[in-house]
C-alpha cells in the first residue's frame, strides 16, 4: 500500500464530491486552470518555482542563502531548491484554487496558483521533498472524472481536457528523495512538444535578474551554467556572477508598512500583510559609475509586462493582479509607488556626483500607465531632494533652487558662487547634462544674467581679469555669448567701473603713456599738465583681457591711445584760439607717438595737433616747418608756412615731429580710393577735369604752389632727393600735370623746353637753357613736363603744337613738321584729342617747310594727287581725314577735279615684263584690275593740262605712264601698300623722282 503522508486521498475525495455535486464547479476548476496556464502564467514557469523556493528559504531562516538547481534529467525537468521542505498545509494549497498557505508577511508565492506555471511543460508534475511526495496527471484525473456519471457530459463536451492540479495522488513507491543538499525537488516530465534545450535557455536568460528581485536566493543553476550572487541587498551594492563574467549593481532598499486607508482596497489575505519593501537597482562600472538601464518592466517583485523606461530597476512587493502581470490600482499602489519615488533621490546620491544626472528619468513618451505615473513622481522628488553639488563644493542644491551656468566654464563657477549662491558645479554645464537638468527644470544662466549678476561688485583689477579669462572659455566655445555679455561691467584705470567694454581702451604695458593720460607723468617738461580728454574711457591695466576687445573694446597701446585723442586733437587749434591750454595735449601726443614709433604719414590727422611757431603763434603741425629744413629756401614770402619754435625741435626727435605733420620736406599726399577733387591741392578741380576717366589712385606732392618763381631749380633738387617725391615724379599724374604748367625753369614753364638730345622737336621747341635746372637728371627734368620726343598727350599739347607748326618764325624741317602731323593725326584718331578743343589756326605748315595760310592750303589724302598740286599748298602728314578736322582744312581730293586726257592701251599686269616677279618677290599676287599705259600720260585739271606718271581716274581705273617710274607706282598702289609708311617716303623724295617700290616689302 503506498504511503499517503499528506492526506491526498481525502483531498481528492473532497474535490470529486464537489465536481459530482456540482458539474458546474467541474467546469470551472477546469476554466480557471485554462486561465492560469494559457494566461497570466504562461512563460513563467522558472520565476513562478524560483519565488516558491525563496518562500521555502525564507520559511527555513535562510534568508539570502536559498539555492535552485535546473536540469534535465531523463526527459524530466527537474528543478530543485533548498528551505522548508513540503508540507502538508502547502499540498493543500496546490490542490486547491487561490488558497494559498503562505499568509506570513514576506513570502511571495510558496505554492500557490502560480504553480500552474508548470502546466506550461507537462501534464504530470510530480514534488518530491524530504517529508514525502506529490503527484499530479492529466492522465489520472480524466481516469477518476470518467468514473462519475454525473461529469460524462462535461468531461465529453472537453473534449477530454481536465484540470489537472485539481487531484493531488501521492508518489509511488521508490520515487528518489531530492537532490542531496536539496529539501524538495519539483519534477516535471516534458511532453513530446516541449524543446528541453529552449526552455533551459529560456530559464537562463532569467537567471540572473531573479537573483536580485528574490533576497532569499543566493544562487541558481540551469544545467551547466552557474549564477550566484555576492553581498547582500541591504548592503548597498551587490554583484551578480555569471560564470566567469559580473554584474555590479547599486542596490537601495527600504521598507515599511502600508497604513490603514491604504489597506482598503486590498483582498482579505493581502491585508493581514501590510508590508512593503522597495529596491532600486542600477548597473554600475567599477568605481559605481551607473550605467541606466534603458528599457525594462517592473518587479513585483518577480517580472510583470508594466514596462518602464525609468534609468534604474525598480523591484517592490507591489499589488498584482492575479496574472501577476498588471499592478493592481488603488491607495496601496499609490502608496508603494510614492515610497518608491521618495527613496530614489537617495540612490542617485550614492553615485558619484559628476554622474549623478544619469539617473535622472528624461522626457519621452511613458511605456505604460505605471511608467508615466512613476516617472512624474520620481521627477518632482528630484526637484526637491538636495543631490546636485553647488559650484562652492560646500554644499548640495535642490534642483528646485539650483541655477546652472549655459556652458562648461570651470573657473567661472568658483568666481560667481559667492555672488550666486545657488550655481552648481561647472561639470554641470556640460553638453552631457542639459536634458537632465532641464527635466527638473533648473534654469540655464545666460551670458547677460551672468553680466547683470556682475554689476555694481566691488573688485579689485585682477580679479576681474580672472572673470574674463574664464567667459572667453565661454565665449570661444559659444560665439552667440559674445552679443549677451555686452553690459559687462569693466574697471577703468581712473577707479570708475563701467557698464559695457564697448569704446573702452585696453592699455599695455606702457606705464608712461597711462600716466601722461592721467596727468601723472613725471617728465619734466614746462607746463606739462593733465590734458582735458572728455571722456575717454581706459581700462586699469590689471584688469585688460582679450576677451574685451572681442566684446568691442580697443587695444590700446601707444597707437590706439593716440587714435583716441583725433577729436581734441582735431580741434586743438580753434581750442587754443578759444583761451584752452594746447600745450598739456600736444605734449601727451608726443609723448604717446613717440613710444609708439610713428611714421610719418601713418596718422594723417595728426598735423592738425596744435604747436607754436618761432613767434609763439598756435599752428597747426602742417603749418610749421622744422628750422634748418631745406624747404625753407624755396618757399615764398607769402606762403602760409612756419617755422617750427625752437623749444619743441630741441626736446623732441626731428623723426618724430615729422611723423606728427611737421614738414622737413614737400608733404606727399596718397589716396588709395579718391573720390574726387576734394584733397585741397592747387588747381586739382582743373586736373581732375583734364583727366577722360577719374584716377584709380592718387599720389601728390602737396604744396607745390608755395614756392618762390625763381626757387624751381632748388625745388626740383629738393623733390629728386627725397626717395617718396621722387617715386611721385615717375608716375604721370596730378604732380607731373601740375609741374609741366605751373613750375618755372628761365621764366617758363616746363612743357616750353625740350632735352637737347630730342632732335624731332628741333624748330618746334627751345633746348632747355644753362643754368635753369638744365643740369637736373634728365628723368627729373622730363617728369617736371621738359619735353623729351614728340608726343601728344592731350588738347592742350595739340593746341600748342598747331600753334608752333603755323609759327612764320620758327623753322621746321618738313620731315619734322610730317612726324609732328602724323602724331596730331594719329591723336585725333586714337581719340586722345577732340578736334573741337583745339581752335583752328590761322597757318599750317606746308611740305616746302612754310607756314602759310590756312585759307590756301589742303590736306594731301590720295597720293596721285601730288603730280598737279603745289607743294606749297600741301599738308601732308598720317591719317588725312583726321589731320583735315583738326586743322580745318579740305582734303586734296574734294577740291582737284582731273580728266585723263588721250586714250591708252588696257594691258593685264602679267603683260608687263618683270611685274610677275616683282610680286613673286614680295609675295604677292598679280593685280586683277587691268591697267592702262601711256606714251604719254595728260591730266586736265583747272589749270590746264599736266603730265604725270601715273592717276587714277573717278571710275577708279588705273593709268600710268609706260615706263618704270609710272609703273612701279602703280604697281604699288594696285598691290594696297601705298600706305601712310609710303606716302610719307614719296613725299619725303622727288615726287617725281625715283619709285617707291623698295616700300612694298
Amino acid at each position: 500500500m503506498t504511503a499517503d503522508p499528506f492526506g491526498t486521498a481525502a483531498l481528492r475525495g473532497a474535490v470529486l464530491d464537489a465536481w459530482r455535486g456540482s458539474p458546474t464547479r467541474f467546469r470551472e476548476d477546469a476554466n480557471a486552470e485554462e486561465d492560469l496556464h494559457f494566461g497570466g502564467y504562461r512563460d513563467r514557469l522558472l520565476v513562478e518555482l524560483a519565488q516558491n523556493a525563496a518562500d521555502a528559504a525564507a520559511h527555513a531562516g535562510e534568508r539570502e542563502r536559498g539555492r535552485v538547481r535546473l536540469a534535465v534529467v531523463d526527459g524530466e525537468l527537474r528543478v530543485a531548491n533548498t528551505g522548508a521542505p513540503l508540507d502538508a498545509a502547502g499540498v493543500a494549497a496546490l490542490a486547491s484554487l487561490r488558497a494559498s498557505a503562505k499568509r506570513e508577511s514576506g513570502t511571495v508565492g510558496r505554492f500557490g496558483v502560480g504553480f500552474a506555471a508548470v502546466l506550461a511543460a507537462t501534464d504530470a508534475p510530480r514534488i518530491v521533498s524530504t517529508g514525502g511526495g506529490v503527484a499530479f496527471s492529466a492522465e489520472r484525473t480524466r481516469a477518476e472524472v470518467a468514473g462519475v456519471p454525473e461529469l460524462a457530459d462535461e468531461l465529453a463536451g472537453r473534449g477530454g481536457a481536465v484540470p489537472v492540479l485539481r487531484l493531488v495522488w501521492p508518489v509511488e513507491p521508490g520515487e528518489p528523495p531530492p537532490p542531496e543538499g536539496f529539501t524538495t525537488e519539483v519534477r516535471l516530465p516534458l511532453r513530446q512538444d516541449v524543446d528541453a534545450d529552449a526552455l533551459l535557455a529560456s530559464c537562463a536568460e532569467q537567471a540572473g535578474d531573479l537573483l536580485l528581485a528574490l533576497p532569499a536566493l543566493e544562487r541558481i543553476e540551469v544545467a551547466d551554467r552557474v549564477w550566484w550572487r555576492e553581498g547582500e541587498l541591504d548592503t548597498g551594492r551587490v554583484v551578480v556572477h555569471d560564470g566567469e563574467d559580473a554584474t555590479r549593481w547599486l542596490v537601495l532598499r527600504r521598507h515599511g508598512r502600508l497604513a490603514e486607508p491604504a489597506l482598503s482596497g486590498l483582498a482579505t489575505e493581502a491585508r493581514e500583510r501590510p508590508e512593503w519593501t522597495v529596491c532600486w537597482a542600477v548597473p554600475v562600472g567599477g568605481d559605481d559609475d551607473p550605467r541606466p538601464v534603458t528599457e525594462d518592466v517592473l518587479h513585483a517583485p518577480t517580472p510583470t509586462d508594466e514596462r518602464l523606461s525609468l534609468p534604474a530597476r525598480l523591484v517592490a512587493t507591489l499589488p498584482v493582479e492575479p496574472s501577476r502581470r498588471r499592478l493592481l490600482p488603488g491607495p496601496a499602489t499609490d502608496a508603494v509607488l510614492d515610497a518608491a519615488a521618495a527613496a530614489y533621490p537617495d540612490l542617485v546620491l550614492a553615485t558619484p556626483a559628476g554622474r549623478r544626472t544619469a539617473l535622472v528619468p528624461l522626457p519621452d513618451f511613458p511605456l505604460s500607465e505605471v511608467d508615466g505615473v512613476l516617472r512624474g513622481r520620481v521627477l518632482e522628488e528630484l526637484r526637491r531632494a538636495e543631490w546636485l553639488p553647488a559650484a562652492t563644493g560646500e554644499r548640495l542644491l535642490a534642483p528646485s533652487v539650483a541655477r546652472v551656468l549655459d556652458a562648461p566654464v570651470d573657473e567661472l563657477a568658483p568666481l560667481l558662487a559667492e555672488v550666486v549662491p545657488e550655481l552648481v558645479a561647472p561639470e554641470f554645464s556640460a553638453p552631457a547634462h542639459a536634458r537632465a537638468l532641464t527635466a527638473l527644470g533648473v534654469p540655464r544662466l545666460t551670458p547677460a544674467e551672468v553680466a547683470a549678476a556682475l554689476a555694481g561688485l566691488d573688485r579689485e583689477p585682477a580679479w576681474w581679469a580672472r572673470v574674463y579669462a574664464a567667459l572667453l572659455t565661454w565665449v570661444e566655445a559659444d560665439p552667440s555669448a559674445r552679443e549677451e555679455l555686452g553690459a559687462l561691467p569693466v574697471p577703468l584705470v581712473d577707479g570708475r567701473v563701467v557698464t559695457g567694454p564697448r569704446d573702452v581702451l585696453l592699455p599695455e604695458a606702457d606705464r608712461a603713456a597711462l600716466d601722461a593720460l592721467s596727468g601723472q607723468s613725471t617728465v619734466d617738461y614746462p607746463g606739462f599738465g593733465a590734458p582735458d580728454l572728455g571722456g575717454l574711457r581706459v581700462a586699469h591695466p590689471d584688469a585688460a583681457h582679450p576677451l574685451l576687445e572681442r566684446l568691442g573694446a580697443r587695444r590700446a597701446g601707444p597707437a590706439e591711445l593716440l587714435e583716441a585723442l583725433r577729436e581734441p586733437v582735431e580741434r586743438g587749434v580753434d581750442d587754443a584760439e578759444a583761451g584752452v591750454d594746447a600745450a598739456p595735449l600736444t605734449e601727451t601726443v608726443l609723448l604717446l607717438a613717440d613710444r609708439a614709433g610713428l611714421r610719418p604719414g601713418e596718422l594723417p590727422w595728426l598735423s592738425a595737433l596744435a604747436m607754436t611757431d618761432a613767434d609763439g603763434e598756435v599752428c597747426r603741425a602742417d603749418e610749421l616747418v622744422l628750422p634748418g629744413s631745406a624747404l625753407l629756401d624755396v618757399l615764398a614770402e607769402d606762403a602760409p608756412l612756419r617755422e617750427l619754435s625752437e623749444e619743441y625741435a630741441r626736446r623732441w626727435p626731428a623723426s618724430l615731429l615729422t611723423a606728427v605733420g611737421v614738414l622737413d620736406r614737400f608733404p606727399l599726399l596718397v589716396d588709395e580710393t579718391p573720390g574726387g577733387p576734394d584733397h585741397d591741392l592747387a588747381d586739382e578741380e582743373e586736373w581732375w577735369a583734364s583727366r577722360p576717366t577719374p584716377p584709380e589712385r592718387l599720389v601728390a606732392v602737396r604744396d607745390l604752389d608755395l614756392v618762390a618763381e625763381d626757387a624751381w631749380p632748388a625745388a626740383l633738387r629738393l623733390l629728386a632727393a627725397d626717395p617718396d617725391t621722387r617715386r611721385a615724379l615717375r608716375e604721370p599724374g596730378y604732380t607731373t600735370w601740375w609741374l609741366a604748367r605751373h613750375a618755372r625753369l628761365a621764366g617758363r614753364p616746363p612743357r616750353h623746353w625740350r632735352l637737347p638730345g630730342a632732335d624731332d622737336l628741333a624748330g618746334l621747341y627751345e633746348v632747355i637753357p644753362p643754368g635753369s635746372a638744365a643740369d637736373l637728371d634728365p628723368a627729373v627734368l622730363v617728369a617736371a613736363g621738359v619735353r623729351e620726343r614728340l608726343a601728344v598727350a592731350d588738347a592742350e599739347d595739340a593746341a600748342d603744337l598747331v600753334r608752333r607748326l603755323g609759327d612764320p618764325d620758327r623753322l621746321v624741317a618738313p620731315g619734322v613738321a610730317l612726324r609732328a602731323h602724323t602724331a596730331l593725326a594719329q591723336a585725333v584718331a586714337d581719340r586722345v584729342v577732340d578736334p573741337a578743343e583745339v581752335d583752328p589756326p590761322d597757318r599750317v605748315r606746308t611740305l616746302t617747310g612754310a607756314a602759310v595760310p590756312a585759307d590756301d592750303a589742303v590736306v594731301l589724302d590720295v597720293p596721285w594727287l601730288l603730280g598737279v598740286l603745289d607743294p606749297g599748298r600741301v599738308v601732308a602728314g598720317g591719317r588725312a581725314e583726321s589731320l583735315a578736322e583738326l586743322l580745318d582744312l579740305p582734303l586734296a581730293a574734294d577740291e582737284v577735279v582731273g580728266e585723263v586726257r588721250g586714250a591708252g592701251r588696257e594691258l593685264d599686269w602679267s603683260d608687263l615684263d618683270g611685274v610677275a616677279d616683282a610680286c613673286g618677290l614680295t609675295g604677292r599676287a598679280l593685280p586683277e584690275d587691268p591697267l592702262v599705259v601711256h606714251e604719254r600720260l595728260v591730266v586736265r585739271v583747272a589749270d590746264g593740262d599736266v603730265a604725270v606718271p601715273w592717276w587714277v581716274d573717278d571710275d577708279g581705273v588705273l593709268h600710268a605712264v609706260e615706263d618704270p617710274t609710272g609703273l612701279s607706282r602703280a604697281l604699288a598702289w594696285a598691290l594696297g601698300r601705298w600706305d601712310d609708311r609710303h606716302l610719307l617716303a614719296a613725299l619725303l623724295a622727288d615726287p617725281h623722282g625715283p619709285s617707291p617700290v623698295t616700300y612694298l616689302g
